[in-house]
């Protein structure tokens, strides 16, 4: 199959919706790695997707700074986020590795553990009664989910292995006009760590004939789903 090419990015919307200040402060000082540009472009996907009446979903959690967003447009549309990580970490963020952090170590087990900051994120924000965490392995927990949800936002593991059962288990599940997002997608192989294996399911994605994109903000894509073939 010849590689697809990603589709021009269209114009966009004026005046997409935004979070308000409360919810930018709160996610501007949580521990966490998205900037502030993806970040907007993040909410604006959610607050468009939360019109469906259906849930939000994200894989990868982590400390919590894009959940953040994730609640502030669900709550405002009524729904619920949810957000799956086992919190341990993903490959970059352990010992020895660019993105690790010491503070995310639990002292006692000598391992990884950002669920007690994710929890104290939420609790600061004033968001916890809108998120629903799910706790574990994201190819469990997508093995027991059989409801449509309006959308998806793949930030898990970088490896082929985690990007991959991540979007085979979760992308089935966006409704016909919900938003499929992928965040760290770099198309130039030097990334081949930290973003080549978003970026080969992004093109899964598109070469499927299931989603549709709609925009990109550096190494975040927005995708329609606009038919069946996932």
């Amino acid at each position: 199959m010849p590689t697809p090419t990603p589709t021009p990015t269209p114009t966009p919307t004026p005046n997409p919706p935004a979070p308000g200040p409360e919810i930018l402060a709160a996610f501007e000082a949580a521990k966490g790695f998205m900037p502030v540009g993806e970040g907007l472009a993040l909410y604006a996907a959610a607050a468009e997707a939360g019109r469906l009446g259906l849930p939000l979903l994200e894989v990868g959690t982590y400390c919590g700074r894009s959940t953040i967003l994730l609640a502030g447009a669900a709550r405002e549309a009524g729904v619920t986020a949810l957000t799956v990580d086992h919190h341990r970490g993903s490959e970059e963020q352990q010992p020895g590795w660019e993105y690790h952090d010491p503070e995310t170590v639990d002292p006692e087990l000598g391992v990884m553990d950002t669920l007690p900051t994710f929890r104290r994120t939420l609790h600061r924000a004033g968001l916890e009664d809108h998120v629903v965490a799910l706790v574990g392995r994201s190819p469990k927990a997508a093995a027991l989910w059989n409801s449509p949800l309006a959308l998806v936002f793949i930030d898990g593991g970088h490896t082929d292995e985690h990007a991959t059962a991540d979007y085979e288990g979760w992308a089935p599940h966006v409704a016909e006009g919900g938003l499929l997002v992928i965040h760290d997608v770099f198309p130039d192989p030097v990334d081949e760590f930290t973003g080549q294996a978003p970026y080969r399911v992004y093109l899964r994605a598109l070469a499927s004939g299931a989603f549709k994109e709609l925009s990109a903000t550096d190494s975040l894509r927005v995708l329609r789903r606009t038919g069946d073939g996932i």
